[in-house]
């Protein structure tokens, strides 16, 4: 009996979001261990929907595998104002570098609209990460309950031209 190998060690490409995807993001979301506790109900009833698929440039990270694509994670640009809007990667698969590869497409999609700067707004578990991929902080975006209970570091990626 062979071992089976890891969602994280077969070949990982990034795509277009599609519609089909919706609802494997939509559980991404509610399902990340970084929305626990105090931060599940920022979550709870969020949905990526395919209306949200379609109105915005979303991307997935897939693994191959015998089913089409295991999502590993995934981002949403949003092109004005500049934003990058959602950032996911699955629990299982984190620490393995598909964020950092996340963030990279994510530069180059915004780079090719021509953009100079992408903010972001972090969730608190996750403003090390910005740090680490060359975020920098530019200030806080205040609480706005019941919505959002607690302030939220914000970010921007300053994109030089290449």
């Amino acid at each position: 009996m062979s071992a089976r190998p890891s969602p994280t060690s077969r070949p990982i490409t990034i795509r277009r979001a599609v519609a089909r995807d919706a609802k494997r993001l939509t559980r991404l979301v509610r399902g990340s261990g970084a929305y626990q506790g105090k931060y599940a109900a920022a979550v709870a009833g969020y949905r990526v929907g395919p209306d949200y698929i379609e109105a915005h440039r979303a991307f997935v990270a897939v693994a191959a595998d015998e089913h089409g694509g295991l999502v590993l994670g995934f981002y949403s640009l949003v092109l004005a104002p500049p934003e990058l809007d959602l950032l996911f990667v699955a629990d299982e698969a984190q620490g393995r570098g598909i964020g950092r590869l996340l963030v990279a497409h994510m530069q180059s999609e915004a780079r090719a609209a021509g953009l100079e700067r992408v903010k972001v707004v972090s969730h608190r578990p996750a403003e090390d990460f910005y740090h680490r991929v060359g975020a920098v902080r530019t200030g806080t975006a205040l609480a706005n309950p019941p919505a959002v209970p607690w302030d939220r570091p914000e970010f921007e990626f300053r994109l030089p031209p290449v």
